[in-house]
């Protein structure tokens, strides 16, 4: 089969593989549509997980399932599908444990384009398929099927994490694809007043559509001191990080109340360590809480993202800004997920319906 692939740190391209085996709980699939993400990104040019050798990239997609294994009792061949980027073994002691996406490991529940092959393949291979695929709703297309796989569910893990709760002041770092979907989901839990940091016209325009109120940008000033002039020097009660990098933190940090939470969702490509600033985390007794955390998969986590969207209550549609429809634009897409231009904020490669 063919598929386009991160040959070393810095160089991509198409390879040829064999099609992957099926195991007795797994499933093959081919693609309906795939997408690109800044993980994607991270993990070619920065090398952020390390040195990959042909493997093949991509994380989020749907599909159609093309094979099952002898024990997989829900889904057969032809059954079109959700399929979440974070696909843990479930009966793994981390999944016990209330950790899933650590199953085998420090996020060795992400195993698209980490351990494995990934989604950029005329076919890929799902472990534990009754886990964690879910059937695609009938009124839910291919390209916004794409983003139930990522964006949609760690946008709303970063607003677990920082426990938003009904009329909290919440601050978005970040309004790419995941930030924005962070703004939806504090939205949705009785945010009060959901400030976003953003800087591109059409990601703002996004954000204003989820539920964000105000906007601020890095260009006028520390984020940090706009945040306390926007909130009489009280701070915010959360924090969504959802970009940037290891000195985002620190603003992070500044701009939070004491028993404040910060929810970061962030994929951190470099760096060595996080710059908390001393005094204004209470020279370490400010109870000024920092969670970290990569999504949760598995098929229930899709079954409910999935309703939000069937029943109207999610649109997606405005994440998608660039959408392809020959597989072989997949490197286009992977180079325009890089470069960022104005009016980006998702590239999808639309195979079908």
């Amino acid at each position: 089969m063919k598929g386009y692939a991160m040959l070393k740190i810095g160089e991509s391209g198409w390879i040829e593989k064999e099609r992957p085996a099926c195991g007795p709980m797994d499933a093959i699939c081919r693609p309906l549509a795939v997408a690109v993400c800044t993980s994607d990104v991270h993990t070619l040019w920065e090398g952020a997980i390390g040195e990959r050798h042909n493997m093949i990239l991509g994380h989020e997609g749907c599909a159609e399932v093309v094979e099952v294994g002898s024990l997989v009792k829900d889904f057969k061949p032809g059954d079109r599908v959700l399929v979440p980027a974070i696909t843990p073994d479930w009966n793994s002691l981390e999944a016990q444990a209330g950790y899933s996406m650590h199953s085998g490991g420090m996020l060795a529940g992400w195993k698209f384009s980490n351990f494995k092959d990934g989604v950029f393949g005329e076919y890929f291979h799902v472990n534990d398929a009754d886990g964690n695929l879910a059937l695609l709703p009938k009124n839910i297309n291919t390209v916004d099927a794409c983003m139930l796989s990522d964006m949609v569910p760690t946008g709303f893990h970063g607003v677990e994490l920082a426990d938003v709760q009904f009329g909290d002041t919440v601050l978005v770092i970040g309004i790419g694809p995941v930030g924005l979907m962070a703004v939806a989901g504090a939205h949705f839990r009785g945010a009060s007043r959901i400030i976003a940091v953003g800087t591109r016209k059409v990601c703002r325009e996004a954000a204003t559509g989820y539920g964000a109120d105000e906007f601020i940008s890095y260009r006028d000033g520390s984020i940090e001191d706009q945040v306390l002039a926007m909130t009489g020097g009280k701070g915010v009660d959360k924090v969504i990080v959802a970009g940037g990098n290891c000195n985002t933190f620190e603003s992070a940090v500044k701009s939070l109340k004491p028993g404040g939470k910060i929810g970061n969702v962030n994929y951190l490509g470099s760096g060595v360590y996080l710059n908390i600033p001393r005094v204004e985390w209470g020279v370490g007794m400010g109870h000024k809480q920092l969670n970290g955390g990569l999504m949760p998969g598995g098929r229930l986590r899709m079954e409910k993202l999935g309703a939000l969207v069937a029943a109207g209550k999610l649109d997606l549609s405005p994440l998608s800004t660039h959408v392809f429809t020959d597989f072989n634009d997949l490197e286009k897409a992977l180079f325009l997920m890089r470069d960022k231009p104005a009016d980006l904020i998702k590239p999808v490669v639309k195979l079908s319906d």
